[in-house]
């Protein structure tokens, strides 16, 4: 018994129960053992780390305002978990939105004190549907932060017809609830960035395109702004909420049709022949994106101080039908887990056909609609079945099938008497 004691050892540092205090055996692990260095070792560690990602600024008087940071890593997981798809995109967004809300939260703490780091805004471009809005979305919801979608399409230079830029900056404080500290601190998503490109041969000033770049450089950059309680236009001895928008994570996204014709341009300028364009042609999206240079958003339209205030650049790419298949099934708010769960309520379960879910998801690729064109093709298929389900107390099942959902059938019902019939 004696020798099979001193056989015992550390599972952490290898040492032998005599060389140490005693050991601690695992109650879950047979044959697992702790010594008493490790275990003051790692409280040390788990202290440290703890002090490391503390999130809670002591520099931001209000207590309300709680910043939810955690590692690129674990940032990413959770993205997918609604998100389908885009693994290097979510890299790189989960990497650039770590180190935005690091800088934000560690601000004078004592080392590099000297070192002033440049907020890193984000440009994603991608297809239609590709899921750029939902990615931004899902980051403020992970961080805590209030986040609010802007269209730069509606957008004008002050002075024109149309919204200010300063509107986006209302309506995160709207967002916020008001609280001018928590908004100083949320994400601006702003939807069709390249429909502000500069148009070419313009008579007089391009009020809806460089303006509005223009007007933004400032916002994003970093200044301090004085926005309309209510939104809207600025009006003469109107009093203003003042807010600073150096910690303001800004992310622009937009589909930038044909932008990778520019590119394949640049990059087989000097070459002879077909054989490169064939190869150019038959790389995925991404693969084609990944030599953009500055110089390619300028040649489409974006003046180069605006480029250079979008320093990480995003590219996602087009959603493929067994991602939009599986963008129906997977997340947690996929569409049609949503559909069962507002059917359970009225007492109904729902089934959808695995070649329904199919058809679904091939109607979307043809129509070229992306994530977003999945909702109305189902919603279209069902709508007689949600109209006439809560009136109808003797249905329990409903199964979709995939001429249902092109048309040519209605929904398979199984009421209380277990007869299968059609609406």
């Amino acid at each position: 018994m004696e020798d099979e004691r001193k056989s015992y050892h550390c599972s952490f540092c290898g040492k032998s129960e005599e060389d140490v205090d005693g050991l601690l055996k695992s109650p879950f692990v047979e044959g697992t053992y702790i010594c008493q260095d490790c275990t003051k070792l790692s409280l040390e560690r788990f202290r440290q780390n703890e002090e490391r990602m503390r999130v809670k600024s002591s520099n931001l008087k209000n207590d309300e305002l709680y910043i939810n940071l955690m590692a690129p890593r674990k940032i990413k997981k959770l993205l997918d978990q609604y998100v389908i798809g885009q693994d290097n995109a979510k890299k790189v967004l989960s990497v650039a939105v770590y180190n935005h809300y690091k800088r934000v939260i560690n601000k004078d703490t004592g080392k590099y004190d000297d070192v002033d780091l440049d907020k890193s805004n984000i440009l994603m471009l991608g297809p239609t549907g590709s899921g750029k809005t939902l990615l931004a979305k899902t980051l403020a919801e992970i961080i805590n932060v209030p986040f609010v979608i802007a269209d730069a399409t509606s957008m004008t230079q002050a002075g024109y017809v149309g919204e200010d830029v300063e509107n986006m900056l209302a309506s995160l404080i709207k967002a916020a609830n008001d609280d001018v500290k928590k908004a100083q601190k949320g994400i601006i998503y702003i939807d069709e960035i390249d429909k502000i490109a500069k148009k070419a041969n313009i008579s007089g000033r391009d009020a809806s395109g460089e303006g509005v770049q223009q007007s933004l450089l400032k916002v994003m950059e970093g200044t301090v702004a004085h926005v309309p309680p209510k939104g809207g236009k600025k009006i003469p001895n109107q009093d203003f909420i003042t807010i600073d928008t150096k910690d303001i994570l800004f992310i622009c996204g937009g589909a930038f049709v044909e932008l990778d014709k520019i590119v394949d341009s640049r990059q087989n300028s000097s070459s002879i022949g077909f054989d490169s364009n064939i190869a150019f042609n038959n790389k995925k999206y991404s693969q084609k994106m990944s030599g953009l240079i500055p110089e390619d958003f300028v040649q489409y339209g974006l003046i180069p101080e605006f480029v250079g205030r979008l320093p990480i650049v995003v590219v996602l790419d087009p959603l493929t039908e067994d991602d939009l298949t599986k963008i129906l099934t997977e997340p947690k708010n996929a569409l049609i887990k949503q559909l069962q769960k507002l059917l359970h309520w009225d007492g109904v379960d729902l089934e959808f056909e695995e070649s329904a879910i199919t058809t679904v998801a091939k109607l979307a690729l043809e129509r070229e609609t992306g994530a977003r064109g999945l909702k109305s093709i189902v919603e279209n298929a069902i709508l007689n079945l949600m109209y006439d389900v809560p009136s109808d107390s003797n249905i329990k099942k409903v199964v979709i099938t995939k001429d249902c959902i092109l048309g040519n059938a209605s929904p398979l019902i199984i009421r209380e008497s277990s007869v299968e019939s059609e609406i």
